[in-house]
């Protein structure tokens, strides 16, 4: 999934490339019989996905799905589900995996190939990451890219009149805010976590290096890369970023946006929604917008992100299972969803529907950002890539080892993880 998106309109081209055109494959296996069954999935802020749920069990009362949260942190995620599917365990059915996890889940047998799902009028890219091989292992649901959140208000009053492009406006812009406000930079996530390899991934690739090269090959050893990882070493430095951001994760960063802490934030669309509520939760309602994120020189490569479902290989009810991810993955259970919590969906049709857009203001800006979007690092051994990047990135950030240093020796450390 080595791929870059062309530029073109929001809901031409771009959109219009997702209507894949492939074909549903074999029925499913009936000797799995049905049943109730259990959904193993993260654990989603606005209660809107419990409503979706709700939906199913309230028309297939014996076939009832019950939804366990998975822990915050994508990585603890993670490591909870393949503990479960290391000793073959029955508890989950049906599994909601990061995208970047399918060669993973799909290489070890973990997850049963997606026979019987239509793949048409999902978006490409989405559908994309939820192949393995050329067989689909996990059907498309949530997808996106990061984006640069801002407060309006604020960059207006300094006669600032629009988002910064740059990681030098981004500098110069935060620079005459502060000349009538305290407040906190820019931040993402900086954790020692998967949002972590998110963002490093990101700087690099907004700097125009790779972490791997076409050829899934470590291409660390570029002024490219150096530069990327850098903006983020030095803006610890410089004030630029504050050194609470080293303990973000993604809601971490979104609470401290909508506290009114920073004046950009890099996350996911889903805070959009959370962000613009008007209960008193966010003091920042009504004054913030969205924008793709800055680069080096222009505007950056933002990380192709989302969630994809997939049906457990040690499932006692696969038939169910299948017709559950039908139903979550269909047009109106991903509307419902979309409609309630902001997290961009797979459908393509889902983009310009007009009922969609006026809810969610943000989906023209996010289908830019798809378009410059690029993958993590995919590697079969994924979760070794991941822990490397951490390790070689928070080192620098703590400023433990130099950039240098941290991609020197990630680079050498990559080389037999990304080969065979």
């Amino acid at each position: 999934m080595k791929h870059r998106f062309p530029r073109r309109s929001v809901l031409g081209a771009v959109l219009a490339l997702g209507l894949c055109a492939c074909g549903s494959s074999a029925g499913s296996d009936d000797s799995a019989g049905g049943g109730p069954i259990t959904w193993a999935s993260f654990k989603e802020p606005t209660g809107t996905l419990r409503k979706v749920v709700d939906d199913w069990n309230s028309s297939h009362p014996d076939k009832k799905v019950t939804l366990v949260d998975l822990p915050e942190a994508a990585d603890a995620q993670r490591q909870q589900l393949v503990q479960n599917a290391q000793i073959k365990s029955t508890a989950f059915d049906v599994v909601t995996l990061d995208a970047v996890w399918t060669a993973e889940f799909a290489a070890n047998r973990w997850v049963e190939p997606m026979s019987g799902l239509d793949t048409g009028g999902f978006l490409a890219p989405s559908l994309r990451t939820g192949q393995y091989r050329g067989k689909l292992y996990a059907a498309p649901w949530l997808t996106g890219a990061g984006l640069l959140y801002y407060r309006t208000d604020l960059l207006k009053k300094a006669g600032i009149a629009r988002p910064p492009k740059t990681w030098q406006e981004l500098t110069d812009d935060c620079a005459k805010v502060r000349e009538s406000a305290d407040i906190g930079c820019y931040a993402g996530q900086y954790d020692k976590y998967e949002g972590l390899t998110v963002n490093v991934t990101e700087a690099i690739g907004s700097a125009g290096g790779h972490v791997l090269d076409a050829s899934g090959r470590p291409a660390l050893n570029t002024p490219e890369a150096l530069a990327g990882l850098r903006f983020l070493t030095d803006g610890l430095k410089n004030g630029l970023i504050p050194e609470a951001a080293l303990t973000y994760q993604e809601e971490n960063g979104r609470r401290a946006f909508e506290a009114g802490d920073l004046l950009f934030h890099r996350n996911w669309a889903y805070v959009y929604s959370l962000a613009g509520k008007t209960d008193g939760s966010s003091k920042v309602a009504g004054r913030f917008a969205v924008a793709p994120l800055p680069g080096r020189t222009g505007p950056g490569t933002s990380t192709l992100g989302g969630n994809n479902v997939a049906i457990s290989a040690f499932s006692k009810h696969k038939r169910t299972a299948l017709e559950f991810v039908r139903y979550v993955t269909g047009a109106e259970a991903e509307k419902t969803f979309g409609l309630g919590s902001a997290y961009p969906m797979s459908r393509v049709a889902l983009y310009s529907d007009p009922a969609m857009v006026k809810a969610q203001p943000y989906l023209p800006t996010l289908a830019v950002s798809i378009q410059n979007a690029a993958p993590r690092p995919e590697a079969v051994h994924y979760g070794d890539v991941t822990s490397a990047i951490q390790e070689a990135a928070y080192s620098a950030l703590r400023g433990r080892q130099s950039p240098e240093q941290a991609l020197s020796g990630l680079q050498a450390k990559l080389g037999p993880l990304t080969t065979g």
